[in-house]
């Protein structure tokens, strides 16, 4: 845990240079693939999963230690072997995980936040789920664990091998001439991101293409047919905690309408999108049926909204490097009580992005359980030792934070309640 979140405080401002790399690369040569609060969904998204894991919120059926423990037939011998079997290990496992998430029910509510940008970018891959509580992936490092691959190994590679995913998210690396042969490339993972009826459930590779074209799922970006991104049951929040749960409590609900007993239990594992007949029919749900024929997700978003919404995207990610920072000093149930904290942030400003009245509730959440922190510790989870003002400053971040929730909660109540035309200038 400790480990994990030192590597996050190497890899995130690393990923965050990327993405804003990309969207001034995109400005400058005409081809802006980023908008602004999309972006800052994303971004948020990956706040929220990186948190989970750090916090250790999933349970695995069954843990790689305990394969090896009962299933290793030989020790392969330290070296670039050991590295080697363990990463094409990983990239097997990886490929059956993903294509399991695109292909039942209950697991695509583990993987549709990756999907829900309708963007295509580097910021979307930092869009991660917080809804796989039960992992599956180990039982699927099993080639490993009878070769004897040591679980230190296993947990040097994984986050390298996961870290090596964040690259081919772009449209602007176009054909990679013979590497399209072995390994994954924006062209391939365009397809895959696609909601276009030639190319949904394709590409499920990670690293090494040839899974697809070994079990049959490969297909080729074609020039007559560009990508359109999303889903096709589009989310319509940049909220990445309700995207989150959204097909989950889809599910919910249709197993509760269900007239048929066995479409209840069923439902989970049928094909994802299955719905049963009745409940289809009775409680319809939008689908996008024409990928070149709808339209994006974006609320009006004044430049002071755009402008607010990044100062809270910051504070929030200073909250969180000191929190991977000093994991071990803050301690349990401290590290609990931070991350509710940090999902509280999360939840109540992307409301506000949303334009949501109920943000100002989540912002007075969020606010009064940092002040309750404050008081009850008198500090910030020892942040005191390193910044002697650190209290003046955040009570005034969270007054100063609800004031402006306030006031532009009550602007768009107001805007909400006029004819277009009278609105104010800003971009929307």
């Amino acid at each position: 845990m400790e480990t994990y979140g030192k590597i996050l405080l190497i890899a995130m401002p690393v990923f965050l240079l990327l993405v804003l790399l990309e969207k001034w690369y995109g400005w400058r040569k005409g081809f802006d693939t980023v908008r602004n609060m999309d972006m800052i969904s994303s971004l948020s998204s990956g706040i929220t999963n990186v948190t989970k894991d750090v916090l250790g919120l999933s349970i695995a059926i069954i843990s790689y230690g305990w394969l090896l423990k009962h299933f290793a037939l030989i020790h392969v011998p330290d070296g670039w072997l050991t590295y080697f079997i363990a990463f094409m290990v990983l990239d097997f496992a990886g490929y059956w995980t993903h294509r399991i998430a695109h292909e039942y029910n209950f697991f695509w509510n583990n993987h549709i936040i990756h999907h829900s940008s309708e963007e295509f970018n580097l910021a979307c891959a930092l869009r991660q789920s917080i809804s796989s509580f039960v992992q599956i992936f180990g039982i699927l490092l099993l080639p490993a664990a009878l070769l004897g691959v040591p679980s230190a190994v296993i947990a040097i590679v994984a986050p390298l091998h996961l870290f090596a995913q964040f690259w081919y998210h772009t449209q602007h690396i176009k054909r990679m001439g013979f590497l399209e042969k072995i390994i994954v490339t924006p062209s391939h993972h365009r397809v895959h991101h696609a909601l276009n009826p030639e190319y949904l459930d394709k590409n499920y590779s990670q690293i090494f293409i040839f899974w697809d074209k070994l079990f049959g799922t490969f297909q080729e970006e074609l020039e007559t047919i560009p990508p359109v991104y999303g889903i096709t049951r589009p989310a319509q929040t940049w909220n990445p905690v309700k995207i989150n749960f959204q097909h989950l409590w889809l599910l919910i609900k249709d197993a509760w309408r269900a007239a048929d007993w066995k479409d209840k239990f069923r439902i989970w594992l049928m094909p994802t999108g299955w719905r049963p007949a009745d409940v289809a029919e009775k409680y319809p749900v939008y689908k996008i049926e024409d990928p070149y024929h709808f339209e994006k997700y974006n609320p009006k978003a004044s430049d002071s909204l755009q402008a607010w919404s990044w100062v809270q995207l910051t504070c929030c990610l200073l909250f969180i490097s000191y929190f991977f920072g000093n994991i071990a000093g803050i301690g349990s149930p401290g590290i609990f009580l931070y991350g509710l904290f940090i999902f509280l942030m999360v939840y109540a400003f992307t409301e506000l992005m949303d334009r949501n009245k109920s943000a100002i509730i989540w912002e007075l959440i969020k606010n009064i359980t940092g002040i309750a922190i404050l008081f009850y510790q008198k500090d910030w989870f020892g942040a005191s030792r390193i910044f002697s003002f650190i209290q003046p400053i955040l009570i005034t971040y969270f007054l100063v934070s609800t004031i402006v929730v306030a006031w532009f909660v009550y602007q768009h109540a107001q805007e909400d309640q006029q004819p277009l035309s009278y609105l104010p200038g800003g971009r929307y």
